[in-house]
């Protein structure tokens, strides 16, 4: 059985974009539809027997009609192949009040041939060409969902937290019961789990967020883990599996470093073993490319235009069709010297790309003859309250405290 594991499409953003001129559309947007499309092809090139997405479809809780209908189009290119797709709520599929629709719940509604959609957790036993696989769930579920007003009541949000962890830790137990060992199980979750490394989720974060333990999703009763929320791909642990795809595009330069794509899960009976023998291997997707470089220049350079320039040209052409952000750490008084026009000509090859300047000032406080630099913390200190005409009996209990300060942060630092 060959399941495709991926997630966190987050549809919708289109930071460091522009209108593409043929459709109209955000070009980020079509670079993240691209994206999905590779996932799409692999599936039906492959004959998977399910694809299984793990939550955020979308970066809104209320994605535009356009958003919708592409993802919507993906999705019927899988269901028309007969290949059955698990859609997986997470944080931003739910809308912002209780009552409205997920965003991927009009799936459910129309009951669309081949498509399953979870919004809260239950057993799905999914029929595929090898054989029947069943998924325990555990969508994003709303903090107001689990627990009451009275329940949270004058608790702080770690012991919320606490509350939460233990209350979605038994949700995932009393589905083990339910479970048929005689077939492939996997637990499919919208998490956030402790130790899992984190990108740019924590600035896309809606609201305070709560964790599960590594122990509390790996439970052997399961095959395979498959989470979403995180956008690093990792294996968190081997036996049983608990992994993350990651996202499936970049979204910012906090994930430059990351390979994009997803995970094909193929699960096998071992007879000598009398169990199951599951493998995983990650699969990348071509993305948009993000790069940061960095030059700093120094003061008795000459010509520090050229010195720039080197440093673009240094990347070999990793430049062309890349996000690019440059950042120029230079002395104020050569500031004037940069041809700004030069620079901005030889990163038109970007896809799109900034420029940032980081002015090094020189600042000299005075403190009556002296200057800052001349002087210790406390003689500092000392000068600045009798400039200040501070009293003396007011001077001296903060000095005392200015110098207790200061120790304390060198003992911190030693």
């Amino acid at each position: 059985m060959k399941i495709l594991h991926f997630a966190d499409l987050h549809l919708g953003v289109e930071s460091y974009g522009r209108i593409d001129p043929v459709t109209g559309l955000s070009s980020r947007f079509l670079d993240f539809l691209s994206a999905l499309d590779q996932v799409v092809d692999y599936a039906r090139q492959n004959k998977v027997d399910l694809v299984l997405f793990c939550g955020d479809a979308y970066k809104s809780r209320e994605p535009n009609q356009t958003q919708q209908r592409e993802f919507a189009k993906r999705i019927n290119r899988l269901s028309t192949s007969g290949i059955p797709i698990f859609l997986l709520i997470g944080n931003h599929d739910l809308p912002n009040a209780i009552g409205r629709a997920t965003s991927t719940e009009i799936f459910d509604t129309l009951a669309v041939k081949n498509v399953y959609v979870s919004n809260r957790p239950e057993i799905y036993r999914i029929p595929t060409n090898s054989g029947t696989i069943q998924i325990a769930s555990l969508p994003w579920l709303r903090r107001s969902g689990l627990l009451s007003k009275e329940e949270t009541k004058n608790l702080t949000f770690e012991q919320i937290n606490q509350r939460l962890q233990q209350v979605l830790t038994n949700i995932i137990a009393a589905n083990i019961p339910k479970l048929n060992p005689g077939l492939p199980s996997i637990l499919a979750a919208h998490v956030w789990v402790s130790s899992a490394q984190v990108g740019s989720e924590r600035s896309m974060t809606i609201g305070q967020e709560h964790m599960l333990l590594l122990s509390n999703v790996a439970n052997p009763a399961f095959d395979y883990i498959a989470l979403g929320h995180i956008h690093k791909h990792q294996v968190l642990s081997h036996n049983p599996p608990v992994v993350y795809p990651g996202s499936l595009e970049r979204l910012d330069f906090s994930e430059e470093e990351y390979d994009k794509g997803f995970y094909l899960v193929e699960i096998e009976p071992d007879k000598e073993a009398g169990k199951r023998r599951v493998s995983f291997d990650f699969h990348q997707v071509t993305g948009r490319r993000f790069l940061t470089i960095n030059t700093g220049i120094e003061s008795q350079d000459t010509d520090p235009t050229s010195t720039v320039l080197r440093a673009i040209a240094e990347q070999e052409g990793s430049v062309s069709d890349a996000i690019v952000r440059l950042n120029i750490s230079l002395p104020a008084e050569i500031e004037g010297q940069l041809r700004d026009n030069d620079i901005r000509s030889i990163m038109k090859e970007a896809y799109y790309f900034t420029i940032a300047k980081d002015i090094q000032r020189e600042t000299r406080l005075r403190l009556g003859k002296w200057t800052a630099e001349e002087l210790t913390p406390i003689e500092a200190l000392k000068a600045y309250l009798e400039s200040k005409k501070v009293s003396p009996e007011r001077a001296k209990l903060l000095l005392e405290y200015g110098e207790k300060l200061i120790q304390e942060q060198r003992t911190r630092e030693g």
